[in-house]
Protein backbone atom coordinates (compact mmCIF):
# COMPACT_ATOMS: atom_id res chain seq x y z
CA UNK A 1 0.00 0.00 0.00
CA UNK A 2 1.35 3.44 -0.90
CA UNK A 3 2.34 5.84 1.88
CA UNK A 4 -0.30 8.35 2.94
CA UNK A 5 0.98 11.69 4.21
CA UNK A 6 0.25 12.54 7.83
CA UNK A 7 -1.88 15.57 6.93
CA UNK A 8 -4.35 13.30 5.13
CA UNK A 9 -4.04 10.25 7.37
CA UNK A 10 -4.68 12.25 10.55
CA UNK A 11 -7.41 14.47 9.11
CA UNK A 12 -10.21 14.62 11.74
CA UNK A 13 -13.31 12.57 10.93
CA UNK A 14 -15.52 13.86 13.76
CA UNK A 15 -15.73 16.77 16.15
CA UNK A 16 -13.91 14.87 18.91
CA UNK A 17 -10.75 14.59 16.79
CA UNK A 18 -10.60 18.32 16.05
CA UNK A 19 -7.76 20.14 17.82
CA UNK A 20 -8.63 23.60 19.10
CA UNK A 21 -11.73 25.54 17.94
CA UNK A 22 -13.68 24.51 21.07
CA UNK A 23 -16.18 27.45 20.97
CA UNK A 24 -17.12 26.70 17.35
CA UNK A 25 -17.44 22.98 18.02
CA UNK A 26 -19.72 23.73 20.95
CA UNK A 27 -22.00 25.92 18.83
CA UNK A 28 -22.23 23.34 16.04
CA UNK A 29 -22.81 20.49 18.51
CA UNK A 30 -25.70 22.28 20.21
CA UNK A 31 -27.23 23.28 16.87
CA UNK A 32 -27.10 19.70 15.55
CA UNK A 33 -28.37 18.05 18.74
CA UNK A 34 -31.35 20.42 18.84
CA UNK A 35 -31.75 20.43 15.04
CA UNK A 36 -31.59 24.22 14.86
CA UNK A 37 -30.00 24.18 11.43
CA UNK A 38 -29.12 27.15 9.26
CA UNK A 39 -29.17 26.91 5.47
CA UNK A 40 -25.75 28.60 4.93
CA UNK A 41 -22.56 28.36 7.00
CA UNK A 42 -19.41 30.43 6.44
CA UNK A 43 -16.09 29.16 7.88
CA UNK A 44 -13.25 31.68 7.95
CA UNK A 45 -9.65 31.50 9.15
CA UNK A 46 -6.05 31.17 8.02
CA UNK A 47 -4.78 28.18 6.02
CA UNK A 48 -4.69 24.78 7.66
CA UNK A 49 -6.90 25.46 10.70
CA UNK A 50 -9.69 23.08 9.62
CA UNK A 51 -12.27 25.00 7.58
CA UNK A 52 -12.83 22.37 4.87
CA UNK A 53 -12.44 19.53 7.35
CA UNK A 54 -15.11 21.03 9.61
CA UNK A 55 -17.43 21.43 6.62
CA UNK A 56 -17.03 17.75 5.68
CA UNK A 57 -17.70 16.62 9.24
CA UNK A 58 -20.82 18.81 9.25
CA UNK A 59 -21.90 17.13 5.99
CA UNK A 60 -21.59 13.73 7.70
CA UNK A 61 -23.57 14.96 10.71
CA UNK A 62 -26.41 16.09 8.44
CA UNK A 63 -26.53 12.95 6.27
CA UNK A 64 -25.54 10.07 8.59
CA UNK A 65 -27.93 7.14 8.29
CA UNK A 66 -28.37 7.04 12.08
CA UNK A 67 -29.93 10.52 11.97
CA UNK A 68 -28.91 14.14 12.39
CA UNK A 69 -26.54 14.41 15.36
CA UNK A 70 -23.21 15.89 16.40
CA UNK A 71 -21.68 12.41 16.56
CA UNK A 72 -21.97 10.62 13.18
CA UNK A 73 -21.39 6.87 13.26
CA UNK A 74 -18.55 6.92 10.73
CA UNK A 75 -19.41 3.36 9.68
CA UNK A 76 -22.49 3.70 7.49
CA UNK A 77 -22.20 3.87 3.71
CA UNK A 78 -22.79 7.64 3.64
CA UNK A 79 -20.11 8.42 6.27
CA UNK A 80 -17.62 6.19 4.46
CA UNK A 81 -18.51 7.76 1.10
CA UNK A 82 -17.93 11.27 2.46
CA UNK A 83 -14.59 10.24 3.99
CA UNK A 84 -13.57 8.67 0.67
CA UNK A 85 -14.73 11.73 -1.31
CA UNK A 86 -17.30 9.92 -3.46
CA UNK A 87 -20.59 11.06 -1.90
CA UNK A 88 -22.76 12.32 -4.75
CA UNK A 89 -24.75 14.84 -2.71
CA UNK A 90 -21.62 16.62 -1.44
CA UNK A 91 -20.67 18.94 -4.28
CA UNK A 92 -17.25 20.50 -3.60
CA UNK A 93 -16.46 23.56 -5.67
CA UNK A 94 -13.07 25.26 -5.88
CA UNK A 95 -14.03 28.90 -6.37
CA UNK A 96 -10.42 29.80 -7.22
CA UNK A 97 -10.66 27.84 -10.48
CA UNK A 98 -14.35 28.43 -11.22
CA UNK A 99 -14.76 32.18 -10.86
CA UNK A 100 -16.93 32.92 -13.89
CA UNK A 101 -20.64 33.62 -13.59
CA UNK A 102 -21.34 30.81 -16.10
CA UNK A 103 -19.75 28.29 -13.69
CA UNK A 104 -21.91 29.53 -10.82
CA UNK A 105 -25.10 29.35 -12.89
CA UNK A 106 -24.23 25.83 -13.98
CA UNK A 107 -23.93 24.79 -10.35
CA UNK A 108 -27.17 26.49 -9.32
CA UNK A 109 -29.14 24.88 -12.17
CA UNK A 110 -29.11 21.60 -10.20
CA UNK A 111 -30.11 23.10 -6.83
CA UNK A 112 -33.80 22.40 -7.43
CA UNK A 113 -33.28 18.63 -7.70
CA UNK A 114 -33.56 16.53 -4.53
CA UNK A 115 -30.63 14.71 -2.95
CA UNK A 116 -29.72 11.37 -4.53
CA UNK A 117 -28.24 9.41 -1.62
CA UNK A 118 -28.45 11.47 1.55
CA UNK A 119 -30.84 13.66 3.45
CA UNK A 120 -29.41 16.96 2.19
CA UNK A 121 -27.65 18.14 -0.93
CA UNK A 122 -24.62 20.08 0.30
CA UNK A 123 -22.63 22.63 -1.69
CA UNK A 124 -19.13 23.12 -0.25
CA UNK A 125 -17.56 26.18 -1.92
CA UNK A 126 -13.89 26.57 -0.97
CA UNK A 127 -12.06 29.93 -1.26
CA UNK A 128 -15.41 31.56 -1.94
CA UNK A 129 -13.84 35.06 -1.92
CA UNK A 130 -12.34 34.27 -5.37
CA UNK A 131 -15.75 34.39 -7.08
CA UNK A 132 -16.36 37.33 -9.39
CA UNK A 133 -18.87 40.06 -8.64
CA UNK A 134 -21.34 38.66 -11.17
CA UNK A 135 -20.98 35.20 -9.60
CA UNK A 136 -21.88 36.59 -6.20
CA UNK A 137 -24.92 38.30 -7.68
CA UNK A 138 -26.03 35.04 -9.27
CA UNK A 139 -25.61 33.26 -5.91
CA UNK A 140 -27.45 35.80 -3.78
CA UNK A 141 -31.09 34.77 -4.26
CA UNK A 142 -30.43 31.05 -4.00
CA UNK A 143 -28.22 31.56 -0.93
CA UNK A 144 -30.97 33.52 0.83
CA UNK A 145 -33.89 31.16 0.09
CA UNK A 146 -32.54 27.75 -0.96
CA UNK A 147 -34.78 24.68 -1.18
CA UNK A 148 -35.29 22.80 2.09
CA UNK A 149 -33.03 19.92 0.95
CA UNK A 150 -29.99 22.21 0.23
CA UNK A 151 -27.27 23.43 2.58
CA UNK A 152 -24.43 25.79 1.62
CA UNK A 153 -21.05 25.48 3.35
CA UNK A 154 -18.65 28.27 2.39
CA UNK A 155 -14.96 28.50 3.34
CA UNK A 156 -12.55 31.41 2.90
CA UNK A 157 -9.24 32.74 4.16
CA UNK A 158 -10.21 36.34 3.37
CA UNK A 159 -13.74 37.21 4.54
CA UNK A 160 -13.13 40.94 3.98
CA UNK A 161 -13.35 40.36 0.23
CA UNK A 162 -16.86 38.95 0.49
CA UNK A 163 -19.77 41.29 -0.27
CA UNK A 164 -21.76 42.31 2.79
CA UNK A 165 -24.85 40.87 1.10
CA UNK A 166 -23.24 37.40 1.20
CA UNK A 167 -22.04 37.77 4.80
CA UNK A 168 -25.49 38.75 6.02
CA UNK A 169 -27.02 35.56 4.59
CA UNK A 170 -24.61 33.18 6.35
CA UNK A 171 -23.97 31.92 9.84
CA UNK A 172 -20.31 32.86 10.36
CA UNK A 173 -17.67 30.84 12.24
CA UNK A 174 -14.19 32.34 12.60
CA UNK A 175 -11.63 29.58 13.20
CA UNK A 176 -8.66 30.75 15.28
CA UNK A 177 -5.01 29.80 14.90
CA UNK A 178 -4.23 26.69 16.91
CA UNK A 179 -1.94 27.49 19.90
CA UNK A 180 1.59 26.08 19.61
CA UNK A 181 1.16 24.13 22.86
CA UNK A 182 -1.86 22.25 21.49
CA UNK A 183 -0.07 21.56 18.19
CA UNK A 184 2.97 20.16 20.02
CA UNK A 185 0.78 17.94 22.19
CA UNK A 186 -1.04 16.61 19.11
CA UNK A 187 2.24 15.97 17.27
CA UNK A 188 3.49 14.03 20.30
CA UNK A 189 0.34 11.89 20.22
CA UNK A 190 0.83 11.20 16.50
CA UNK A 191 4.51 10.26 16.97
CA UNK A 192 3.66 7.84 19.76
CA UNK A 193 0.87 6.26 17.73
CA UNK A 194 3.07 5.99 14.62
CA UNK A 195 6.04 4.69 16.70
CA UNK A 196 8.24 7.60 15.62
CA UNK A 197 11.18 8.31 17.95
CA UNK A 198 11.20 11.98 18.80
CA UNK A 199 12.40 14.71 21.13
CA UNK A 200 9.84 17.09 22.59
CA UNK A 201 11.94 20.24 21.86
CA UNK A 202 11.93 19.21 18.18
CA UNK A 203 8.12 19.03 18.16
CA UNK A 204 7.96 22.43 19.86
CA UNK A 205 10.14 23.88 17.09
CA UNK A 206 7.79 22.44 14.46
CA UNK A 207 4.78 23.83 16.33
CA UNK A 208 6.27 27.32 16.40
CA UNK A 209 7.17 27.12 12.70
CA UNK A 210 3.60 26.04 11.81
CA UNK A 211 2.30 29.44 12.96
CA UNK A 212 -1.08 28.17 14.12
CA UNK A 213 -1.75 25.86 11.15
CA UNK A 214 -2.25 22.20 12.05
CA UNK A 215 -1.89 21.11 8.42
CA UNK A 216 1.44 22.94 8.15
CA UNK A 217 2.58 21.27 11.38
CA UNK A 218 1.80 17.79 10.02
CA UNK A 219 3.55 18.59 6.74
CA UNK A 220 6.61 19.83 8.65
CA UNK A 221 6.57 16.67 10.76
CA UNK A 222 6.62 14.60 7.56
CA UNK A 223 9.55 16.68 6.36
CA UNK A 224 11.39 16.29 9.68
CA UNK A 225 10.93 12.50 9.62
CA UNK A 226 12.42 12.40 6.13
CA UNK A 227 15.31 14.67 7.15
CA UNK A 228 16.16 13.17 10.54
CA UNK A 229 15.66 9.49 9.70
CA UNK A 230 15.14 7.26 12.71
CA UNK A 231 14.65 9.99 15.32
CA UNK A 232 13.22 13.51 15.11
CA UNK A 233 15.87 15.37 17.09
CA UNK A 234 15.94 19.03 18.10
CA UNK A 235 19.37 19.70 16.59
CA UNK A 236 18.53 18.30 13.14
CA UNK A 237 15.06 19.85 13.18
CA UNK A 238 16.61 23.24 13.88
CA UNK A 239 19.00 22.73 10.97
CA UNK A 240 16.11 21.76 8.70
CA UNK A 241 14.10 24.85 9.68
CA UNK A 242 17.13 27.14 9.57
CA UNK A 243 16.48 28.13 13.19
CA UNK A 244 19.09 29.52 15.55
CA UNK A 245 19.99 27.94 18.87
CA UNK A 246 18.91 29.98 21.85
CA UNK A 247 22.44 29.76 23.23
CA UNK A 248 23.66 31.91 20.30
CA UNK A 249 21.07 34.57 21.18
CA UNK A 250 22.07 34.37 24.84
CA UNK A 251 25.72 34.95 23.86
CA UNK A 252 24.67 38.11 21.97
CA UNK A 253 22.75 39.32 25.03
CA UNK A 254 25.75 38.50 27.21
CA UNK A 255 27.94 40.79 25.09
CA UNK A 256 25.30 43.52 25.32
CA UNK A 257 25.08 43.16 29.10
CA UNK A 258 28.89 43.41 29.33
CA UNK A 259 28.89 46.45 27.02
CA UNK A 260 31.59 44.70 25.00
CA UNK A 261 31.50 45.73 21.35
CA UNK A 262 34.43 43.51 20.30
CA UNK A 263 32.80 40.42 21.84
CA UNK A 264 29.49 41.34 20.20
CA UNK A 265 31.05 41.52 16.72
CA UNK A 266 32.89 38.26 17.37
CA UNK A 267 29.63 36.48 18.26
CA UNK A 268 27.94 37.89 15.15
CA UNK A 269 30.83 36.61 13.01
CA UNK A 270 30.49 33.13 14.55
CA UNK A 271 26.76 33.27 13.95
CA UNK A 272 27.26 34.32 10.31
CA UNK A 273 29.25 31.13 9.65
CA UNK A 274 25.99 29.19 10.00
CA UNK A 275 24.43 31.30 7.20
CA UNK A 276 21.33 32.15 9.27
CA UNK A 277 18.31 34.20 8.33
CA UNK A 278 19.16 37.38 10.25
CA UNK A 279 15.53 38.46 10.22
CA UNK A 280 14.74 35.27 12.12
CA UNK A 281 17.65 35.95 14.50
CA UNK A 282 16.09 39.30 15.36
CA UNK A 283 12.75 37.55 15.82
CA UNK A 284 14.32 35.12 18.32
CA UNK A 285 16.04 38.02 20.08
CA UNK A 286 12.68 39.81 20.41
CA UNK A 287 11.11 36.71 21.95
CA UNK A 288 13.87 36.41 24.57
CA UNK A 289 13.75 40.14 25.39
CA UNK A 290 9.99 39.78 25.83
CA UNK A 291 10.54 36.96 28.33
CA UNK A 292 13.22 39.00 30.14
CA UNK A 293 10.84 41.96 30.49
CA UNK A 294 8.10 39.70 31.87
CA UNK A 295 10.58 38.19 34.37
CA UNK A 296 11.50 41.71 35.54
CA UNK A 297 7.88 42.73 36.11
CA UNK A 298 6.33 39.41 37.27
CA UNK A 299 8.83 37.80 39.62
CA UNK A 300 6.83 34.60 40.28
CA UNK A 301 6.30 33.80 36.59
CA UNK A 302 7.83 30.50 35.40
CA UNK A 303 11.09 31.26 33.60
CA UNK A 304 14.28 29.40 32.71
CA UNK A 305 17.43 30.10 34.72
CA UNK A 306 18.99 31.93 31.77
CA UNK A 307 16.03 34.30 31.52
CA UNK A 308 16.16 34.96 35.26
CA UNK A 309 19.88 35.76 35.05
CA UNK A 310 19.42 38.27 32.24
CA UNK A 311 16.45 39.79 34.08
CA UNK A 312 18.88 40.80 36.83
CA UNK A 313 21.86 41.70 34.59
CA UNK A 314 19.91 43.91 32.16
CA UNK A 315 17.92 46.87 33.48
CA UNK A 316 14.27 47.17 32.51
CA UNK A 317 15.08 50.39 30.61
CA UNK A 318 17.77 48.61 28.57
CA UNK A 319 15.46 45.66 27.84
CA UNK A 320 12.78 48.01 26.50
CA UNK A 321 15.35 49.94 24.47
CA UNK A 322 16.81 46.75 22.95
CA UNK A 323 13.32 45.50 22.08
CA UNK A 324 12.38 48.72 20.32
CA UNK A 325 15.66 48.86 18.37
CA UNK A 326 15.32 45.20 17.30
CA UNK A 327 11.70 45.79 16.26
CA UNK A 328 12.64 48.74 14.06
CA UNK A 329 15.70 46.82 12.84
CA UNK A 330 13.50 44.03 11.46
CA UNK A 331 11.59 46.62 9.44
CA UNK A 332 14.74 48.24 8.06
CA UNK A 333 16.78 45.05 7.49
CA UNK A 334 15.74 44.65 3.80
CA UNK A 335 17.08 48.17 3.12
CA UNK A 336 20.63 47.33 4.25
CA UNK A 337 23.32 46.52 1.62
CA UNK A 338 23.41 42.98 3.01
CA UNK A 339 21.65 41.20 5.85
CA UNK A 340 24.71 40.71 8.05
CA UNK A 341 25.72 44.36 7.83
CA UNK A 342 22.20 45.45 8.68
CA UNK A 343 22.11 43.06 11.66
CA UNK A 344 25.48 44.31 12.93
CA UNK A 345 24.25 47.91 12.81
CA UNK A 346 21.11 46.97 14.76
CA UNK A 347 23.20 45.35 17.51
CA UNK A 348 25.73 48.21 17.58
CA UNK A 349 22.85 50.66 17.84
CA UNK A 350 21.83 48.91 21.06
CA UNK A 351 25.27 49.64 22.50
CA UNK A 352 25.44 53.20 21.18
CA UNK A 353 22.12 54.35 22.60
CA UNK A 354 22.08 52.56 25.93
CA UNK A 355 22.37 54.71 29.10
CA UNK A 356 25.97 54.47 30.36
CA UNK A 357 27.01 55.78 33.75
CA UNK A 358 30.59 54.48 33.61
CA UNK A 359 32.04 55.74 30.34
CA UNK A 360 33.32 59.32 30.61
CA UNK A 361 32.32 61.76 27.89
CA UNK A 362 32.75 65.54 27.65
CA UNK A 363 29.76 67.69 28.56
CA UNK A 364 27.50 68.99 25.82
CA UNK A 365 28.39 72.47 24.60
CA UNK A 366 24.84 73.54 23.88
CA UNK A 367 22.07 73.58 26.45
CA UNK A 368 19.74 70.63 25.76
CA UNK A 369 16.01 70.98 25.55
CA UNK A 370 14.51 70.39 29.04
CA UNK A 371 12.00 67.85 27.69
CA UNK A 372 14.62 65.69 25.96
CA UNK A 373 15.15 62.17 27.28
CA UNK A 374 18.31 61.57 29.31
CA UNK A 375 20.64 59.22 27.45
CA UNK A 376 24.29 59.69 28.55
CA UNK A 377 24.63 59.97 32.30
CA UNK A 378 28.38 60.74 32.48
CA UNK A 379 30.68 63.41 33.85
CA UNK A 380 34.21 64.58 32.91
CA UNK A 381 37.04 64.69 35.42
CA UNK A 382 37.03 68.00 37.21
CA UNK A 383 39.68 69.85 39.14
CA UNK A 384 39.70 70.53 42.84
CA UNK A 385 37.13 73.04 44.03
CA UNK A 386 37.87 75.20 47.02
CA UNK A 387 35.26 74.40 49.61
CA UNK A 388 33.65 77.35 51.33
CA UNK A 389 33.69 77.51 55.10
CA UNK A 390 30.15 77.34 56.33
CA UNK A 391 28.43 75.78 59.28
CA UNK A 392 28.05 72.03 58.91
CA UNK A 393 24.43 70.99 58.51
CA UNK A 394 23.15 67.87 60.21
CA UNK A 395 22.76 64.75 58.09
CA UNK A 396 19.24 63.59 57.22
CA UNK A 397 18.05 60.15 56.15
CA UNK A 398 16.06 61.26 53.14
CA UNK A 399 18.13 63.04 50.41
CA UNK A 400 15.01 64.63 48.93
CA UNK A 401 12.67 66.63 51.12
CA UNK A 402 9.70 68.62 49.91
CA UNK A 403 8.64 70.70 52.91
CA UNK A 404 7.69 74.38 52.62
CA UNK A 405 10.21 76.71 54.28
CA UNK A 406 9.36 80.41 53.82
CA UNK A 407 12.07 81.47 56.25
CA UNK A 408 14.91 80.29 53.98
CA UNK A 409 14.37 83.05 51.42
CA UNK A 410 16.87 85.35 53.11
CA UNK A 411 19.47 82.59 53.49
CA UNK A 412 19.09 81.82 49.79
CA UNK A 413 19.91 85.44 48.96
CA UNK A 414 22.97 85.38 51.22
CA UNK A 415 24.23 82.11 49.70
CA UNK A 416 24.05 83.39 46.14
CA UNK A 417 25.97 86.52 47.21
CA UNK A 418 28.79 84.38 48.64
CA UNK A 419 31.78 82.80 46.98
CA UNK A 420 29.84 79.90 45.50
CA UNK A 421 27.72 80.76 42.43
CA UNK A 422 25.12 78.05 41.73
CA UNK A 423 24.94 79.03 38.05
CA UNK A 424 28.71 78.52 37.76
CA UNK A 425 28.54 75.13 39.51
CA UNK A 426 25.61 74.07 37.32
CA UNK A 427 27.53 74.90 34.15
CA UNK A 428 30.18 72.36 35.19
CA UNK A 429 27.69 69.54 35.88
CA UNK A 430 26.98 67.07 33.10
CA UNK A 431 23.20 67.18 33.38
CA UNK A 432 20.71 66.80 30.56
CA UNK A 433 16.97 66.68 30.04
CA UNK A 434 14.66 67.00 33.03
CA UNK A 435 17.50 66.78 35.57
CA UNK A 436 19.16 69.86 34.04
CA UNK A 437 15.82 71.70 33.95
CA UNK A 438 15.19 70.94 37.64
CA UNK A 439 18.67 72.10 38.67
CA UNK A 440 18.39 75.29 36.57
CA UNK A 441 15.22 76.28 38.44
CA UNK A 442 16.86 75.86 41.85
CA UNK A 443 18.81 78.36 43.93
CA UNK A 444 21.69 77.65 46.33
CA UNK A 445 20.65 77.99 49.97
CA UNK A 446 23.48 76.42 51.90
CA UNK A 447 26.66 74.50 51.11
CA UNK A 448 28.54 72.59 53.81
CA UNK A 449 31.32 70.05 53.86
CA UNK A 450 29.17 67.09 52.69
CA UNK A 451 25.76 68.57 52.09
CA UNK A 452 24.23 71.03 49.66
CA UNK A 453 20.80 72.57 50.12
CA UNK A 454 18.88 73.99 47.16
CA UNK A 455 15.67 75.97 47.07
CA UNK A 456 12.85 75.39 44.57
CA UNK A 457 9.78 77.57 44.10
CA UNK A 458 6.36 76.04 44.61
CA UNK A 459 5.53 76.69 40.93
CA UNK A 460 8.23 74.19 39.92
CA UNK A 461 7.43 71.61 42.62
CA UNK A 462 5.84 69.14 40.10
CA UNK A 463 9.29 68.71 38.53
CA UNK A 464 10.73 67.33 41.78
CA UNK A 465 11.15 63.56 42.06
CA UNK A 466 13.71 61.26 43.63
CA UNK A 467 15.16 59.97 40.34
CA UNK A 468 16.09 63.47 39.14
CA UNK A 469 17.39 64.46 42.58
CA UNK A 470 19.60 61.37 42.70
CA UNK A 471 20.93 62.26 39.28
CA UNK A 472 21.87 65.80 40.41
CA UNK A 473 23.37 64.42 43.63
CA UNK A 474 25.49 61.99 41.60
CA UNK A 475 26.91 64.81 39.49
CA UNK A 476 27.59 66.97 42.56
CA UNK A 477 29.52 64.06 44.09
CA UNK A 478 31.65 63.85 40.95
CA UNK A 479 32.13 67.62 40.89
CA UNK A 480 33.30 67.92 44.52
CA UNK A 481 35.12 64.54 44.37
CA UNK A 482 33.45 63.31 47.55
CA UNK A 483 30.09 62.05 48.64
CA UNK A 484 27.60 64.92 48.72
CA UNK A 485 24.08 64.82 50.10
CA UNK A 486 21.47 66.88 48.26
CA UNK A 487 18.41 68.41 49.90
CA UNK A 488 15.86 70.34 47.81
CA UNK A 489 13.48 72.51 49.83
CA UNK A 490 10.31 74.17 48.55
CA UNK A 491 10.42 77.98 48.92
CA UNK A 492 7.50 80.39 48.84
CA UNK A 493 8.30 83.59 47.01
CA UNK A 494 10.65 84.56 44.23
CA UNK A 495 14.28 83.38 43.99
CA UNK A 496 17.13 84.04 41.60
CA UNK A 497 17.89 80.89 39.58
CA UNK A 498 20.21 80.08 36.64
CA UNK A 499 17.12 79.70 34.46
CA UNK A 500 15.95 83.22 35.34
CA UNK A 501 19.45 84.60 34.82
CA UNK A 502 19.59 83.05 31.38
CA UNK A 503 16.10 84.31 30.54
CA UNK A 504 17.02 87.85 31.65
CA UNK A 505 20.23 87.71 29.65
CA UNK A 506 18.35 86.56 26.55
CA UNK A 507 15.75 89.32 26.99
CA UNK A 508 18.52 91.90 27.31
CA UNK A 509 20.25 90.67 24.16
CA UNK A 510 16.94 90.66 22.29
CA UNK A 511 16.21 94.23 23.39
CA UNK A 512 19.70 95.31 22.26
CA UNK A 513 19.08 93.64 18.88
CA UNK A 514 15.77 95.48 18.47
CA UNK A 515 17.35 98.83 19.37
CA UNK A 516 20.22 98.22 16.94
CA UNK A 517 17.82 97.50 14.08
CA UNK A 518 15.49 100.40 14.90
CA UNK A 519 18.42 102.85 15.01
CA UNK A 520 20.11 101.51 11.92
CA UNK A 521 20.28 104.26 9.27
CA UNK A 522 19.79 101.83 6.38
CA UNK A 523 16.65 100.38 7.97
CA UNK A 524 15.27 103.85 8.62
CA UNK A 525 15.92 104.85 5.01
CA UNK A 526 14.07 101.79 3.71
CA UNK A 527 11.13 102.64 5.95
CA UNK A 528 11.00 106.17 4.58
CA UNK A 529 11.27 105.14 0.91
CA UNK A 530 8.77 102.28 0.95
CA UNK A 531 6.59 103.12 3.94
CA UNK A 532 7.68 99.89 5.56
CA UNK A 533 7.28 98.92 9.21
CA UNK A 534 9.38 96.67 11.40
CA UNK A 535 8.06 93.31 12.63
CA UNK A 536 9.71 93.46 16.05
CA UNK A 537 8.38 90.03 17.02
CA UNK A 538 10.54 88.38 14.37
CA UNK A 539 13.81 89.82 15.71
CA UNK A 540 16.00 87.29 17.50
CA UNK A 541 19.34 87.83 19.20
CA UNK A 542 22.21 85.97 17.52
Amino acid sequence: MSYQVLARKWRPRNFQEMVGQEPILRMLTNALDHERLHHAYLFTGTRGVGKTTLARILAKCLNCETGISSNPCGKCSICESIDAGRFLDLIEVDAASRTKVEDTREILDNVQYAATQGRYKIYLIDEVHMLSGHSFNALLKTLEEPPAHVKFLLATTDPKRLPITILSRCLQFNLKRVPAEQIAKHLEHICKTENIAHEMPALELLSEAADGSMRDALSLLDQAIAYCGNQVSAVETRQMLGSIEQDAIFRLLDALAENNGALLLSEIAALAEQAPDFNQVLEELLKILHQVSIAQIVKDFAHSEKIKQFATRITSEDAQLYYQIALIGRRDLPLAPNARQGFEMVMLRMLAFRPDSTKETPPAKSTPHPEREERVLTSPTRGEVKEPTRSTASQVKEPVRSTPAPEVKESARRATEGKEDWAQILSQLNLTGLAQALAANCSLIQLSDAKIQLGLTKAHEPMLNKKLSDRIEEELTKYFKKKMQLEITIITGDIQTPAKQKEAHESERKADAKNAIENDSHVQKIQELFGASLDLGSIEAV
